[in-house]
């Protein structure tokens, strides 16, 4: 399963996507996208759909196609850019409003804390651009992408073990630089 978040088709990041969904078919891999833009996706929430955040419920088609299409996956891809140091509005949206509280659904709250439902998914391959440095975002911004979405996010879900590759500077950088992230993307073996 790829989820795809960005609003420009012609970005480096759709060319991410384009390299990574040839990988994957390369790979006898099947791989479905969820392009929360092209889908029109909202990620806020209404009054309704909040009413019925806590019975595992929504008003929302593509809410619950979306949370269906994660319980039939081996494996998440994410594909997005950074954003001030972490994932998109949108993409947080898809979170919040995808990721439904019950039992067989995304999670369920206990006593201790979050139990991931989600175990399905063994692996997530996080593809991220940004106009800050790779090493800016570790070592001075706190690491966001790996330390809370990754390692604390999508491990409350169930998804346990993920892997965050990152293009920095992508404003200025060259037009070498991104042909090697894409050969990077390429050379990939993705393991599900």
């Amino acid at each position: 399963m790829i989820i795809y978040c960005h609003p420009y088709n012609k970005s480096f990041n759709h060319a991410v996507l384009g390299q990574v969904t040839t990988t994957l078919t390369q790979q006898d891999f099947e791989p479905q996208v969820i392009d929360l833009y092209a889908d029109h996706f909202n990620p806020a929430y209404d009054q309704a759909e909040l009413r019925l955040f806590h019975d595992g419920k929504t008003h929302d088609p593509l809410v619950t196609n979306y949370l269906q299409m994660l319980k039939n996956a081996d494996g998440v891809i994410f594909i997005t850019p950074v954003w001030w140091n972490s994932i998109p509005g949108m993409l947080k949206g898809f979170i919040d409003k995808v990721m439904k509280e019950g039992e067989g659904l995304s999670h369920t709250v206990t006593r201790t804390g979050i139990k991931g439902e989600l175990t399905n998914l063994r692996h997530a391959y996080v593809f991220t651009t940004s106009t800050s440095p790779t090493l800016y975002l570790k070592f001075i911004c706190g690491n966001a992408i790996k330390k809370i979405f990754i390692n604390k996010t999508l491990k409350q879900l169930g998804i346990h073990s993920g892997k965050w590759f990152n293009l920095g500077g992508i404003t200025n950088s060259s037009l070498v630089k991104r042909q090697r992230y894409l050969s990077t993307c390429s050379k990939m073996t993705f393991n599900f």
